[in-house]
């Protein structure tokens, strides 16, 4: 695909500076970001990019979280081995310094918006690659509210499975008075037993009432037991769900639905997307596949990535008519009460809908 094709679907090529291995299975892949595209790759912390690699005539998108501070970071990345993954497989065994990949500008709202007069204290629960938004979010507050304090809990099975060692070291010596940084490690003894096993619930519960007290906000992010769990613990805690944030890196297909059309109703819908400035009416099945897929046979530039419901790439606006989501693990509460959805996962339930990409 030529360049210019590539920024008709929002895709701008970056060259890449360095790929720096952090584990076994991981590295961190740094982008040279000209002058002229500061401003339009500007990050807030936790925000995630969007890679795209055509082989073999597949479109591959994957969703990467920046893991450096907003407050004058580089634009990083980092990439951890998935079993079978093609995508991951190749950058870690593949790309180099000097190469180029098609980049979609930050996107995501996992992550709090700093005020550098703001006191609070944040904690953050993380496991495995899950740790690149929260290390954004760590770092930035750490350098922007001098008055935050930072306490973060990160899971791995061993010592050598951990991420970012060295830059949380850094952090800590930067930081020793604001940051607390609890390495729980699932298939290694600690001295400490509260830090030996995995980040289930009772262990939760059992930091939540030791070592993580007067906590003003939470952000987690890792698999789906661990964040779903955590969740709940939090909430069963007390903890009030407006201060709850979670992000998940996979989650399973969910198993397919049986949608019936009611009688009377027609057994397609119209649904108009207005998308980067254009409008598009497409037909779209009530009982067939999404909204999404209906809409990329006519729009190439509608954007995407996991198609999971976890990265939320393809978020729209429902402004009339509406729609039911599969499944939802990247919106937060305002944003569905705002109308939006995931229209990786969105069916027509009414015959005509409106839809505006965020």
């Amino acid at each position: 695909m030529t360049a210019a094709a590539a920024e008709d679907l929002g895709f701008v090529p970056l060259r890449v500076a360095a790929v720096d291995p952090l584990t076994s299975d991981s590295a961190a892949i740094t982008f040279e970001l000209p002058e002229e595209l500061q401003a339009r790759f500007a990050f807030r912390p936790g925000q995630h990019l969007t890679l795209r690699r055509v082989a073999d005539g597949q479109d591959l998108r994957r969703t990467y979280s920046v893991c450096t501070s907003a407050a004058g970071g580089p634009l990083r990345v980092a990439v951890k081995r998935l079993e079978g993954g093609v995508f991951s497989t190749w950058v870690l065994d593949a790309l180099r310094p000097g190469d180029v990949l098609e980049v979609l500008p930050p996107a995501g709202r996992f992550g709090p918006a700093v005020d550098p007069a703001r006191a609070r204290k944040y904690g953050l629960v993380a496991a495995g690659s899950g740790i690149t938004p929260v290390l954004s979010i760590a770092w930035t507050v750490l350098d922007v509210e001098p008055e935050s304090e930072v306490v973060l809990v990160y899971g791995n099975r061993t010592s050598g499975d951990v991420m970012f060692l060295e830059e949380l070291a850094d952090l800590k010596d930067r930081f020793p008075d604001r940051l607390q940084v609890l390495h729980v490690l699932s298939r290694e003894e600690q001295e400490s037993e509260l830090l030996s096993g995995r980040i289930d619930r009772a262990r939760l519960q059992r930091l939540l009432d030791t070592l993580l007290t007067d906590v003003d906000e939470w952000y987690l992010c890792g698999p789906f037991g661990m964040v779903t769990d955590g969740r709940q613990t939090l909430l069963d805690a007390g903890v009030d769900p407006s201060a709850v944030h979670v992000e998940l890196f996979h989650a399973d297909a969910p198993p397919p639905r049986v949608r019936t059309v009611p009688a009377g109703s027609a057994d397609t819908a119209v649904v108009t997307v207005v998308l980067h400035g254009r409008t598009t009416a497409v037909s779209v099945p009530k009982d067939g596949g999404s909204v999404l897929d209906a809409v990329l046979a006519v729009r190439a530039d509608a954007p995407f990535a996991c198609k999971g419901g976890v990265c939320g790439t393809c978020r729209a606006r429902c402004v009339s008519g509406s729609v039911e989501m599969d499944v939802n693990y990247a919106l937060e509460p305002d944003e569905l009460a705002a109308g939006v959805v995931l229209t990786c996962q969105s069916h027509p339930t009414s015959d005509e809908v409106r839809l505006e990409f965020l």
